[in-house]
């Protein structure tokens, strides 16, 4: 496999580097891991903390900025962040309003947090947490217990950061961002296995002909594999299972998220057919967001999120944000 890269071990570091270059409005500690807002902490305002395993950019330092995170922890590639990492964090964004943590469900991330929660509050930091495990394809996983948190990730934290953009308390802010956890549900699908740059090839076998339906953000097994199927069946599949799962009663938006080594070309092609799907079924499309924003390093694939809003969730969702991979309304 070829890569631009140098070495493995410094992949994070250099890709920080280049984060802040490219970003001067962002402050981004590289030896620390902490990429934060540069105005933080704002005075009055809710922090809003994430983080995960690098290689799933822009999750989550490209959404750092007005309107979504104030500050995200970079782990090694796809590996949790250090409770030290958050609990920096933390204190770099605590406006004495309080930190809301969120959080993928994933052992690493949720056992790491929790323990950052406790350092922080014994530090004077008040700490709450949302849980996100949207992911309907399996109920465990090699990385987790319960649902796998996906694609809602970049629900709850644009939501839940235009709430703390206004100037809501902790405990909405928190609300909110449960709120839209409960309200999304996500399938993805792989065309192929990821490669990670320490391991520098593929890290499951999956033949040429073939496609894994359910996977997380990490490679996991999903549901079954299945001989290579069309952009409309993949679609019919994906969505049903969502659907099923979310029965949705009003309108909602929809992610149409490449999983890193997909085109737009065929994003488009396959957001179309998950359109045609939705219509079918009687779902109101509210917004549509279609690109690679929760990757698995240079995995071909895709995954459906669907969240469920109403006037409120639809007004944080179209609030300004200006970061790194999302901007609008500024």
């Amino acid at each position: 496999m070829k890569m631009l890269i140098n070495v493995p071990e410094t992949v994070v570091a250099d890709a920080l580097r280049g984060m802040a270059a490219a970003h001067p409005g962002l402050s981004v500690d590289v030896d620390n891991r902490v990429v934060v807002r540069g105005d933080a902490p704002v005075a009055g305002k809710v922090g809003l903390v994430s983080g995960g395993g690098s290689g799933h950019e822009p999750l989550h330092a490209g959404f750092v900025g007005p309107g979504m995170l104030s500050a995200a922890c970079p782990g090694e590639v796809f590996t949790s962040p250090v409770p030290d990492q958050m609990v920096r964090a933390a204190a770099a964004v605590d406006s004495g309003a309080g930190v809301l943590f969120i959080v993928k469900n994933y052992t690493g991330d949720v056992l790491n947090f929790d323990m950052a929660a406790e350092l922080a509050e014994d530090e004077g930091v008040q700490i709450a947490k949302v849980l996100v495990n949207d992911d309907v394809a399996v109920t465990d996983s090699l990385f987790t217990a319960g649902r796998r948190g996906t694609g809602a990730t970049l629900f709850v934290e644009k939501m839940a950061g235009a709430a703390a953009e206004e100037g809501q308390p902790l405990e909405r802010v928190e609300a909110i961002g449960r709120r839209v956890n409960e309200s999304a549900r996500s399938f993805g699908v792989a065309l192929t296995a990821v490669s990670t740059p320490a391991k520098g090839s593929p890290t499951f076998d999956l033949p040429e002909g073939e496609l894994e339906l359910g996977i997380g953000i990490h490679g996991e097994p999903g549901r079954e594999r299945r001989a290579m199927m069309t952009s409309h069946e993949i679609a019919d599949f994906a969505v049903h299972a969502v659907l099923e799962d979310l029965r949705p009663s009003g309108p909602v938006i929809a992610l149409v998220n490449g999983m890193g080594g997909t085109p737009l070309l065929e994003l488009y092609g396959f957001n179309a057919e998950v359109q045609r799907v939705l219509g079918e079924r009687g779902v109101a499309v509210a917004r549509t967001l279609v690109g690679n924003y929760v990757t698995s390093l240079d995995m071909a694939g895709c995954s459906v999120t669907l969240c469920q809003v109403d006037k409120e969730l639809l007004r944080l969702w179209d609030a300004p944000v200006e970061t790194a991979a999302l901007r609008w309304g500024r």
